[in-house]
Protein backbone atom coordinates (compact mmCIF):
# COMPACT_ATOMS: atom_id res chain seq x y z
CA UNK A 1 0.00 0.00 0.00
CA UNK A 2 1.23 3.28 -0.72
CA UNK A 3 1.83 6.25 1.57
CA UNK A 4 -0.07 9.07 -0.20
CA UNK A 5 -0.78 11.39 2.94
CA UNK A 6 2.34 13.36 2.03
CA UNK A 7 1.67 14.68 -1.26
CA UNK A 8 -1.52 16.58 -0.68
CA UNK A 9 0.38 18.59 1.93
CA UNK A 10 2.95 19.18 0.13
CA UNK A 11 0.73 20.32 -2.81
CA UNK A 12 -1.11 22.37 -0.74
CA UNK A 13 1.80 23.86 0.63
CA UNK A 14 3.34 24.72 -2.69
CA UNK A 15 -0.06 26.45 -4.20
CA UNK A 16 -0.73 28.58 -0.98
CA UNK A 17 2.83 29.92 -1.13
CA UNK A 18 2.74 30.93 -5.12
CA UNK A 19 -0.81 31.91 -5.00
CA UNK A 20 -0.87 35.81 -6.00
CA UNK A 21 -3.62 37.64 -4.81
CA UNK A 22 -5.42 39.32 -7.92
CA UNK A 23 -4.55 43.19 -8.35
CA UNK A 24 -7.98 44.77 -8.77
CA UNK A 25 -8.11 47.75 -8.78
CA UNK A 26 -11.79 48.29 -6.24
CA UNK A 27 -9.41 46.85 -3.79
CA UNK A 28 -6.14 49.02 -4.55
CA UNK A 29 -9.00 51.68 -4.17
CA UNK A 30 -9.75 50.91 -0.70
CA UNK A 31 -6.31 50.58 0.27
CA UNK A 32 -5.33 54.12 -0.51
CA UNK A 33 -6.60 57.69 -0.80
CA UNK A 34 -8.35 58.76 -4.20
CA UNK A 35 -6.66 60.85 -6.33
CA UNK A 36 -9.01 64.32 -7.07
CA UNK A 37 -7.61 64.93 -9.59
CA UNK A 38 -6.07 62.93 -12.87
CA UNK A 39 -4.77 63.16 -16.29
CA UNK A 40 -4.79 60.67 -19.10
CA UNK A 41 -7.10 59.68 -22.46
CA UNK A 42 -10.39 58.88 -22.72
CA UNK A 43 -12.38 57.27 -25.18
CA UNK A 44 -16.02 55.99 -25.58
CA UNK A 45 -17.79 52.60 -25.36
CA UNK A 46 -18.70 50.62 -28.43
CA UNK A 47 -22.19 49.98 -29.05
CA UNK A 48 -21.91 46.19 -28.74
CA UNK A 49 -21.88 47.05 -25.14
CA UNK A 50 -25.39 48.64 -25.23
CA UNK A 51 -28.26 47.11 -22.84
CA UNK A 52 -25.25 44.82 -21.34
CA UNK A 53 -25.10 45.13 -17.28
CA UNK A 54 -22.06 47.11 -15.90
CA UNK A 55 -20.46 46.63 -12.89
CA UNK A 56 -23.10 48.25 -10.89
CA UNK A 57 -25.64 46.17 -12.29
CA UNK A 58 -26.94 48.99 -14.23
CA UNK A 59 -28.44 48.37 -17.36
CA UNK A 60 -25.76 50.41 -19.74
CA UNK A 61 -26.82 53.15 -22.18
CA UNK A 62 -25.10 55.21 -24.63
CA UNK A 63 -27.83 57.66 -23.97
CA UNK A 64 -26.97 58.41 -20.08
CA UNK A 65 -23.78 60.35 -19.20
CA UNK A 66 -21.90 57.50 -17.57
CA UNK A 67 -18.60 55.85 -17.10
CA UNK A 68 -15.98 53.14 -16.70
CA UNK A 69 -12.75 54.10 -14.83
CA UNK A 70 -10.61 51.49 -13.02
CA UNK A 71 -8.97 54.21 -10.93
CA UNK A 72 -11.89 55.75 -9.06
CA UNK A 73 -14.38 54.03 -6.70
CA UNK A 74 -17.38 52.86 -8.64
CA UNK A 75 -21.03 54.63 -7.23
CA UNK A 76 -18.99 57.91 -7.72
CA UNK A 77 -19.26 61.23 -9.46
CA UNK A 78 -16.49 62.82 -11.37
CA UNK A 79 -16.17 65.96 -13.69
CA UNK A 80 -14.63 65.39 -16.71
CA UNK A 81 -12.66 68.21 -18.86
CA UNK A 82 -11.49 67.79 -22.84
CA UNK A 83 -8.16 69.60 -22.13
CA UNK A 84 -8.36 70.38 -25.84
CA UNK A 85 -11.25 72.50 -26.54
CA UNK A 86 -12.35 73.05 -22.43
CA UNK A 87 -15.31 71.48 -22.47
CA UNK A 88 -16.51 69.62 -19.21
CA UNK A 89 -19.36 67.16 -18.05
CA UNK A 90 -20.26 65.70 -14.68
CA UNK A 91 -20.92 61.58 -15.25
CA UNK A 92 -21.31 58.38 -12.90
CA UNK A 93 -19.22 56.02 -12.49
CA UNK A 94 -20.80 52.70 -13.16
CA UNK A 95 -18.29 50.25 -14.22
CA UNK A 96 -14.26 49.06 -14.79
CA UNK A 97 -12.76 48.83 -18.09
CA UNK A 98 -10.67 45.50 -19.21
CA UNK A 99 -7.84 45.46 -16.89
CA UNK A 100 -5.34 45.40 -20.15
CA UNK A 101 -7.06 48.88 -20.89
CA UNK A 102 -4.76 51.93 -20.81
CA UNK A 103 -6.92 54.59 -21.16
CA UNK A 104 -8.27 56.26 -17.90
CA UNK A 105 -11.45 56.11 -18.71
CA UNK A 106 -14.32 55.30 -20.96
CA UNK A 107 -17.62 57.22 -21.23
CA UNK A 108 -20.82 56.69 -23.07
CA UNK A 109 -21.16 57.95 -26.66
CA UNK A 110 -23.86 61.22 -24.61
CA UNK A 111 -20.36 61.98 -22.63
CA UNK A 112 -18.32 61.98 -25.27
CA UNK A 113 -20.48 64.20 -27.42
CA UNK A 114 -20.82 66.67 -24.61
CA UNK A 115 -17.11 66.94 -24.71
CA UNK A 116 -17.09 67.28 -28.38
CA UNK A 117 -14.65 64.36 -29.35
CA UNK A 118 -16.77 61.47 -30.70
CA UNK A 119 -15.06 62.66 -34.49
CA UNK A 120 -11.53 61.98 -32.80
CA UNK A 121 -12.28 58.69 -30.78
CA UNK A 122 -9.89 59.76 -28.26
CA UNK A 123 -8.88 62.74 -26.29
CA UNK A 124 -7.06 63.99 -23.59
CA UNK A 125 -8.80 64.60 -20.03
CA UNK A 126 -8.94 65.94 -16.57
CA UNK A 127 -10.42 64.05 -14.17
CA UNK A 128 -11.79 65.67 -11.15
CA UNK A 129 -13.55 63.22 -8.33
CA UNK A 130 -16.41 64.96 -6.88
CA UNK A 131 -17.71 62.18 -4.28
CA UNK A 132 -20.19 60.15 -3.74
CA UNK A 133 -23.10 62.38 -3.28
CA UNK A 134 -25.14 63.60 -6.34
CA UNK A 135 -23.85 67.29 -7.39
CA UNK A 136 -26.44 69.89 -7.11
CA UNK A 137 -28.16 70.84 -10.15
CA UNK A 138 -26.44 74.16 -11.13
CA UNK A 139 -22.52 71.63 -11.31
CA UNK A 140 -24.82 69.10 -13.08
CA UNK A 141 -26.16 71.13 -16.25
CA UNK A 142 -23.06 73.37 -16.43
CA UNK A 143 -21.89 71.36 -19.66
CA UNK A 144 -18.59 73.81 -20.46
CA UNK A 145 -16.61 74.92 -17.81
CA UNK A 146 -13.32 77.06 -18.84
CA UNK A 147 -11.05 75.50 -15.47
Amino acid sequence: MKKLFVVPLIVGTIVTANAQPKKDSVALNKRRNVSTVQYGIASFYADKFEGRKTCTDEVFTQKKLTAACNTLPLKCWIRITNLRNKKSVVVWVNDRMHPANPRLVDLSKSAARALGYTGHGLTRVKIEYLGKEKPDEALMAGGNHNN
